[in-house]
Formats: structure tokens, sequence, C-alpha cells
């Protein structure tokens, strides 16, 4: 078994820049639920349910972080940097449930129409992309190394996105007079969530399910291991995460004859180390096959 464990997602996290960004998330989402309600603006209010999840990512990342870094036990025998992959999950799933909440807002606004102030949602949606901008800048340097990070990010990124549809559709409406333009810019915000929360989400899920990492082929490393000299077979083979950046692989490997088991093993080590990132790996060497022999038996 290999020592060199990779703990990037909860050691590397900024904590201090999650602290900031969620200060200044969650400060703005209060004064842009009030924003929506003195305007009448939908969109506004599309754009506060998204700086509420983003303020949910934020302080779920901070828990799971926290809870990442508690040591091992005997309950307990991988730590919890898994929490990280649920906190990741529910923040999908909760994405998922306020961008249908906001379609179906806007299909009732269809019937009753609402007066929307576009001055006071214009100033609000500019104050809005101001923060967003600089949450982005905070979290963009570890998004790739965390998925939770990387769900946050991602909820601020696509709630830059909706201030800028805001702004955009305060300018309409006060030019044109055009009030539906209001629901129409609440519905491209629930939209354009979609398909960046199910890869987020179906990546949690894989991970949840112990599923071959992304991006990782199984048959390639399968032969990258038969080719190693005095391996003869490899069977029961599991490659599985902890979190984006903790992966795992077992396998039993039967040796050729006269073949040396330590040397091999420390082959097969460096061959996974370097051909595919793997550090934490448990092999079993075995003179035959065990698999037939349990099938024999």
């Amino acid at each position: 078994m290999s020592g060199d464990h990779n703990h990037a997602d909860v050691s590397t996290t900024p904590v201090s820049r999650l602290w900031l960004a969620l200060g200044l998330t969650g400060s703005f989402m209060i004064a842009e639920i009030i924003g929506s309600y003195v305007t009448g603006s939908l969109a506004l209010l599309s754009d506060a349910m998204h700086m509420a999840t983003d303020t949910f990512a934020l302080a779920l990342a901070l828990i799971a972080i926290y809870l990442g870094r508690r040591a091992a036990d005997i309950f307990r025998t991988y730590g919890y940097s898994r929490f990280e992959i649920l906190a990741a999950a529910i923040n999908a799933v909760l994405l998922l449930l306020v961008a249908f909440y906001i379609l179906y807002e806007a299909y009732e606004r269809l019937f009753q129409p609402a007066e929307v102030q576009s001055v006071g949602m214009m100033i609000v949606a500019v104050l809005g992309l101001i923060v967003n901008f600089i949450s982005m800048q905070l979290l963009s340097g570890k998004k790739d190394e965390s998925l939770n990070v990387k769900g946050a990010y991602l909820e601020v990124w696509a709630d830059m996105l909706g201030s800028v549809g805001v702004i955009v559709g305060a300018v309409i409406i006060y030019l044109t007079g055009w009030q539906w333009v209001d629901s129409l810019i609440a519905v491209g915000i629930g939209f354009m969530v979609f398909p960046r929360t199910w890869v987020l989400l179906k990546e949690c899920i894989n991970i949840l399910l112990e599923g071959v990492p992304v991006g990782l082929d199984l048959r390639k490393l399968e032969q990258s291991v038969l080719a190693v000299s005095g391996v003869d077979e490899i069977h029961d083979l599991h490659v599985w995460s902890l979190t984006k950046s903790q992966h795992s692989l077992t396998a039993h490997i039967v040796l050729q004859p006269e073949a040396n088991g330590e040397a091999v093993r420390r082959a097969i080590e460096q061959v996974l180390q370097q051909q595919y990132d793997l550090h934490h790996t448990t092999l079993q060497m075995e003179a035959e096959n065990c698999a037939r022999e349990e099938d024999i038996h």
C-alpha cells in the first residue's frame, strides 16, 4: 500500500477566501431580496434566490473543509473527507429546485403581470454584479481541486450572469416599458443553471457510488499493469474516489513463476503513480488466481 495520500480537497482550499466570499454574498443576498420586494422584479428575486444558494454553497464548503480535516477514527477509517461530496450533491439538488421555483413564478406572472421599477432593479443588479465578480475571483484559484468549491464557484458564476441579465432587462423595461421582459429574464436565469448543475450532480453521484474516476480508462490501466514484468494476471480490480482528487485502487495480482512479489508490487505502484496519479493503492500478490480457487471449492 502506498502511503502518499493526496488531500488537496481540504488542505489547499482557501478558507479565508471562502469566509470573505460568504460574507459578501450573504450580506448582498439580503439586500437583493429587499430590492426585489421594493421594485417588484421577479428577475431580481431569481437572482436573490441564486444568491441564497450561493450563500448555502459557501457555508457547506466551509463546513466540509473543517469536517474533512478531522482525523480518521475507528468508526470512519477514511476520515470525513467524503462529507464534501455530500455537501456538493445537496448544493446541486438545491439549485435545481430553485430553478424550478423561478420557472413556476415566471409562469404565474404571465397571467398576473406586475409593475417593475426598472431604475431600482438596475441599481441592485449592478451592485450584485460587483459582489459576484469579487466572489468569483476569490474562488477561481481552487475550483478545480475541490468539488465543493467548484459547486460554489459555479453558482456564483451563474449568479453573475444572472445579474448581467437583470441589468439588460432593466434597461429594456426602462426604454420600452415592456414589463414581460422581467419574467423572460427570470426564466433565462432559471434555464441557464441546468447543464452546469447536472454535470456537478452527476460527478457527485459517480463518486458516492464509488464509480471509476472521470477521465480514467480502466481497460488501459489494466493493460498497463499486465505489461509490468512478472505479472501474469490481474483480477478484482477496483478504482474509486473519496473526493475529486483522492483516488484509490485495489487489485489482486497473479505472479508469473519465479517472479519476486515485492519487486513486482513496487513496479506496479510506480506505473500507477506516474501514469495514472494513483497514490493510494492496495495490491494483493498471488501465486495462483484465488478467484478460480474459490470457484473450484
